[in-house]
């Protein structure tokens, strides 16, 4: 039987009733959020660029929390969360790593520092979070290490060579994606995985029905998700050991056995 919290339909208006009643607080804070979130679907059709306004707008009052950190100190765990999980299960310094969605460097910097020279590349749609991720990079002393940081508009990942990453990685981003740009990443990445490569990303798991709450999170279902990836021939898996981490996201291992 599926955990109380996984069968939850966030999107119900029995749900946000409760959840206000139990949080008045975060009240103002949601109205607030769901009028910026009908103005920029107005503006904004693509989802793409309808999440890049909303990371410039969140960028601009405070990068941590723009990626999903509330203090310093929460921004400095998950970071070393996803540094401790990739380095204990197969990430090793002589690898190329994509890091899709490298946000402001909050696991990055950990991984420039650990990897060999040039081995970084981090993607992210958002120029404003990769200004942040410049500035990251300066405060902890890795201009030598000389990492990649690309901007991107999709996950088509054609500005890529084929065949070259032993290590892609996309923490926080499918939790933030429709399903057709989940399609679109998952049929491209296996070109760009080096032979024995891995695609590690998380994701809001539900039990339940599949939903989203305001173009902003996404709950889709396990399987939904690996038999996606099989589609695109690619050899897919959840990864339990994941689940005795303090993060709330759920995480699934791809393969292209074909590489």
């Amino acid at each position: 039987m599926p955990a109380k919290s996984l069968l939850r339909n966030r999107a119900s208006l029995a749900h946000k009733i409760g959840y206000a009643v139990r949080n008045p607080a975060r009240i103002p804070p949601y109205i607030k959020r769901t009028a910026r979130d009908a103005w920029l679907r107005l503006k904004h059709p693509n989802h793409v660029d309808y999440y890049r306004a909303v990371m410039a707008s969140d960028a601009g009052r405070n990068p941590e929390a723009a990626v999903g950190s509330q203090s310093h100190e929460r921004w400095l765990a998950l970071g070393e969360m996803q540094f401790d999980y990739l380095s204990e299960h197969g990430l090793k310094p002589g690898h190329r790593m994509l890091d899709i969605g490298c946000g402001n460097l909050r696991a990055g910097w950990r991984f420039i520092a650990y990897l060999d020279s040039g081995n970084y590349y981090g993607i992210d749609i958002s120029p404003d979070i990769l200004i942040s991720a410049k500035q990251t990079l300066a405060t902890y002393e890795l201009q030598e290490k000389l990492p990649h940081l690309t901007i991107t508009h999709d996950l088509t990942l054609d500005f890529l060579p084929d065949a070259h990453f032993d290590v892609v990685h996309a923490h926080s981003v499918f939790s933030h994606s429709p399903i057709s740009v989940i399609d679109e990443c998952l049929a491209h990445v296996g070109r760009i995985l080096a032979p024995g490569g891995f695609f590690d990303f998380t994701f809001d798991r539900t039990e339940g029905a599949e939903h989203q709450v305001l173009r902003e999170d996404f709950y889709y279902r396990t399987e939904t998700l690996l038999k996606l990836a099989r589609t695109h021939g690619l050899e897919a898996r959840f990864m339990d050991d994941w689940e005795t981490r303090k993060h709330g996201q759920s995480k699934i291992r791809v393969n292209n056995p074909g590489a």
